[in-house]
C-alpha cells in the first residue's frame, strides 16, 4: 500500500530521479535515512522500476517520430512477434491492440530515409508480419513516461 508519504516520494523522483537524498527528504519533511528506506522498499516491491536518463531526441539525431501498425497475420496476439519487434534499436514502445489484432509500434529515427529502412529492412521482414501501415508525426507537444499518480491504492 502506498501512503501520502510514498505517494510524495514518487512524484518527486518522477520529476527529477537525481535528487539528493536529503532534498526529498526536506521536502517530504522525513529524516534521510527514513526516505531512504521508503524508496528501497518501493524499488523492493517494483513500484519503482528503475531510473533512466530522458535524452534530447533532437539533441540525439531522432527528430522523427512515426507510428507503425503491423499486422500479425494468422496468429493474432503472437507475444513471440512483439518479442521481435521490441528487439528492434529504433524501437522505443510495441502495443498490442485489441479490435484489429495487430501492433502499434513507436519509432524515432533520424529522416524519412531511414524510417523507409526500418520498415522495409527490419519490421516487413520479421516472421509472422503480414501488413504494416506507417503514420508519420508531424509534431509533439507532450511526450512523455511519467506514470499518473492520482489513482494509486
Amino acid at each position: 500500500m502506498i501512503d501520502e508519504t510514498n505517494l510524495k516520494i514518487l512524484q518527486i523522483l518522477q520529476q527529477k530521479a537525481r535528487i539528493p537524498n536529503v532534498e526529498v527528504a526536506r521536502q517530504v519533511d522525513m529524516a534521510p535515512s527514513a526516505v531512504l528506506e521508503r524508496i528501497r522498499k518501493l524499488e523492493r516491491e517494483g513500484i519503482i522500476d528503475g531510473y533512466e536518463v530522458r535524452l534530447n531526441p533532437l539533441r540525439c539525431g531522432r527528430s522523427l517520430v512515426a507510428f507503425v501498425w503491423v499486422s500479425g497475420g494468422e496468429v493474432a496476439g503472437d507475444a513471440a512477434l512483439g518479442v521481435r519487434l521490441s528487439a528492434i534499436p529504433d524501437v522505443l514502445e510495441v502495443h498490442y491492440l485489441a479490435g484489429n489484432d495487430g501492433y502499434l509500434v513507436k519509432l524515432r529515427v533520424k529522416d524519412a530515409g531511414a524510417l523507409g529502412r526500418v520498415v522495409r529492412e527490419r519490421i516487413q521482414r520479421l516472421a509472422g508480419v503480414s501488413a504494416t501501415r506507417t503514420q508519420v508525426a508531424l509534431e509533439t507537444f507532450k511526450e512523455s513516461v511519467q506514470v499518473p499518480l492520482d489513482a494509486i491504492d
